[in-house]
């Protein structure tokens, strides 16, 4: 079982009434999301259950709609076939996962949600020294005549820049840049560390946080504030340099993939969305629930560009001095976001009692099978809490994303076993009654279906994905799609011009040039020429 693969469970100790109901007001939860991100680990995300049913209506709901009467209110989650915004925010406060923060575009990431971005770390984590990097920490604040240095870096992030302008009460000789991305900075010392061809590859990793100001907020997705990791190498050659990029872009789509569960599409942006002052950027895409695209990673080769603003160089292995090639690429808390709009959790136990005389060997009999899947590696939950019903805590939970629900009440005391129910399968046809608590035939069955889970969820969501593809061959067909709210892919070799045209009459912009590719020449669907290459439209965030 991977690390990230969200192994927690949530053990309900419910009591002998197994159909408590809930609260009316939380029934708009079951408008669950549909799914690209799976963790298995900790309390983390949201409901998922019939997919395939919910799914279609959900995403083709219309963008200005009146806003739920209810929405606002405390437990009430406005259903995503109403409206997707409302939504997500509703999840995001309920579900405890962040708060907005005093500054606009700001926000305060809660225990749960941080949890996520933990799980993601612990993963990426080690990914990233098993492939030779190691972590290090750059200053926050950047010299802006760092960010000057290379044009079309600073004509990118320009409208982006948060500005220091007085320290100590004085104005400062130079304002300073609170870091937007760290090329600068990094190659800053990469020129003082970096001397002969033995200094070579330089291999480094970070996890800061970066400030970049945006106008159009959403919480996770896109705000004033955000966290990530990345990471930064030094090579000889470009060769060297393209494979780091195309290897670590791979280590994210199988991060997304495997752990994650998001069907996600690899390809290489195109030149207008190349990141400023690269060579080539290469990205996961992902469809979200409302079947917009998330950029949820993205890799660079930045060729010798930064190199040659800051005289990185080195002397090779003939005493000839060189630009050294360089990579940079990250994956930030926007994975998150992505992952509450699709799945999420482990394991959650409950457990259910009504009379005082019931209580304790209720809750010793879940103390002990949290502990069984504790010992095997699992995440787990123990909601005893009696201030709720076991119906309240069943919609809570699924709310959070746990994949996995044990309910333990005195009936399943005395027969030695507990009820497990799947967040997949709604209803009777996902709860299993009998499951032995005898420790190795639980820890078997709970990470089989954990397994189930995982597989189901991802299958649930390339299913999603693909019926939203359209294939394209005129301009007219795709403006049809992008107006349905699905991705257009077609063959093209427009020029910069005819790609800002598609953005301003469609709202769409080219997500990549994914890397499978339909065999022989086709037909641009804009110029009329041949092309060797198809690539993905789609409305973003």
């Amino acid at each position: 079982m991977g690390a990230l693969r969200f192994h927690s469970l949530c053990l309900f100790l419910s009591t002998s009434t197994r159909a408590a109901s809930a609260p009316t007001r939380l029934s708009p939860l079951h408008h669950h999301s549909h799914g690209h991100l799976v963790f298995k680990a900790k309390p983390y995300t949201l409901a998922s259950r019939d997919l395939s049913t919910q799914v279609t209506a959900e995403a083709e709901a219309p963008e200005n709609i009146e806003k739920h009467p209810k929405s606002g209110q405390e437990g009430f989650i406005t259903p995503r076939s109403h409206d997707f915004n409302a939504w997500y925010a509703d999840i995001i406060a309920n579900a405890e996962l962040a708060d907005y923060g005093p500054v606009r575009g700001t926000m305060v990431i809660r225990p749960y949600g941080y949890a996520i971005w933990e799980a993601i770390q612990d993963y990426l984590n080690a990914k990233i020294k098993e492939t030779g990097h190691k972590n290090v920490y750059f200053p926050q604040f950047i010299p802006y005549s760092f960010i000057e240095k290379e044009a079309s870096h600073v004509e990118g992030f320009s409208p982006e820049l948060a500005l220091v302008t007085i320290g100590g009460g004085k104005e400062l000789e130079e304002k300073l840049v609170v870091r937007p991305t760290s090329e600068t900075i990094v190659n800053y010392k990469f020129t003082q560390w970096i001397r002969s061809y033995r200094d070579l590859p330089l291999m480094i990793n970070q996890w800061a946080n970066v400030t970049r100001w945006e106008m159009r907020t959403k919480p996770f997705i896109r705000t004033l504030e955000f966290l990530w990791q990345e990471g930064h190498t030094a090579h000889a050659t470009l060769e060297e340099a393209e494979e780091e990029a195309l290897k670590m872009i791979s280590v994210y789509k199988t991060f997304a993939y495997e752990q994650a569960a998001i069907p996600v599409i690899v390809g290489r942006k195109s030149r207008l969305e190349t990141f400023a002052g690269a060579l080539r950027t290469y990205t996961i895409e992902a469809m979200m629930g409302d079947r917009r695209a998330l950029q949820a990673g993205t890799s660079h080769n930045l060729g010798q560009n930064f190199s040659r603003a800051f005289e990185t160089q080195f002397t090779d292995e003939n005493g000839q001095r060189q630009y050294v090639w360089q990579t940079s690429w990250a994956v930030s808390t926007r994975f998150v976001g992505g992952i509450i709009m699709t799945h999420g959790d482990d394991v959650v136990i409950v457990p259910i009692w009504k009379k005082d005389d019931e209580k304790t060997g209720v809750l010793n009999a879940a103390y002990s099978v949290e502990k069984v899947l504790k010992t095997a590696g699992i995440k787990v939950e123990l909601d005893a809490s009696e201030q709720r019903t076991p119906g309240w805590k069943f919609n809570f939970w699924e709310m959070k994303g746990v994949p996995l629900r044990i309910e333990i009440g005195p009936r399943d005391v005395s027969s030695g076993t507990v009820v497990i129910s799947r967040r997949d399968v709604p209803g009777k046809q996902g709860k299993v009654f009998g499951v032995s608590m005898e420790s190795s035939i639980l820890e078997a069955y709970v990470k089989d279906k954990l397994d189930e889970v995982q597989s189901s969820l991802l299958e649930k969501a390339i299913s999603f994905r693909n019926s939203n593809i359209l294939d394209v061959s005129s301009y007219d067909e795709l403006k049809e799609a992008i107006s349905q709210g699905k991705w257009a892919r077609g063959p093209w070799s427009g020029s910069d011009a005819e790609e800002l045209r598609v953005k301003e009459e469609t709202g769409a912009t080219i997500r990549c040039f994914p890397f499978e590719q339909p065999e022989g020449t086709k037909t641009c669907f804009m110029t009329g020429n041949p092309t060797e290459e198809v690539a993905i439209f789609a409305k973003s965030y």
